[in-house]
């Protein structure tokens, strides 16, 4: 599978072909957008070629047209995947520094992509049912707050390595977690996304914000929050 910002060369062999065979390629972007490469032929029009570079993630699509002898037209899909390591451009409150020095190894490519997630996952599950003093851009803005709540996002990754599952695809049932006299968690009655470890809120977490150094900074509200 290509990746963005690699160049291939596009071919099409054609059988029967002669002096009247011609051939035309039209790409479609992932976005609508169209392209009309400039294609070179060779081997009597047997053999058509053209320069493609792939500059979005998404399904691509050549079309290619043949006149003449051994007319047809012929498609191909290709999947392109984003830069690796590309994230999606979401607030993260931990870098891929944090996480390698977290985990004590090296991160994985995809290491934005899942901090973005699990800053996300935070946002909404934990930190909404949170008081802490916040910059113009809704970041922590007591230093060891923001560090806190980086570790906490680095031990949901690390979770999700553990459990081999960051989207809750494996659906495999977790209990109740406890984070100050916040209750997080949900009763395991039936295998599902929902019921999936990754899906739960990693036990380390509460370690990370009921830290006591964080008792007069960090306010964890007396709510019950379901998922």
């Amino acid at each position: 599978m290509p990746d963005v910002g690699d160049f291939v060369t596009a071919r099409l062999e054609v059988t029967p072909a002669d002096e009247t065979t011609q051939a035309a390629l039209v790409v479609s972007l992932p976005d609508g957008m169209t392209l009309a490469p400039v294609v070179a032929g060779s081997d009597d029009g047997a053999v058509w070629t053209a320069p493609v570079v792939y500059t979005l993630a998404g399904v691509w699509r050549l079309s290619w047209t043949v006149t003449g002898t051994g007319a047809s037209v012929e498609h191909e899909l290709v999947s392109v995947a984003p830069v690796p390591g590309a994230g999606a451009g979401g607030r993260s409150y931990a870098t891929t520094t944090d996480l390698a020095n977290y985990l004590q190894t090296a991160a994985p490519l995809d290491a934005a992509h899942l901090l973005e997630g699990a800053s996300r996952m935070l946002d909404t599950r934990v930190l909404a049912y949170c008081r802490y003093d916040v910059d113009d851009a809704g970041m922590p803005s007591d230093p060891e707050v923001a560090a806190a709540i980086g570790r906490a996002v680095c031990a949901q990754v690390a979770w999700w390595d553990e459990v081999g599952d960051s989207t809750g695809a494996a659906g495999v049932g977790y209990g109740n977690v406890a984070i100050g006299s916040v209750n997080l968690g949900r009763s395991v009655t039936s295998v599902s996304g929902d019921d999936s470890a990754a899906r739960q809120i990693a036990p380390q977490v509460a370690d990370e914000l009921r830290a006591p150094h964080l008792h007069d900074k960090l306010y964890i509200g007396a709510l019950s929050v379901p998922w």
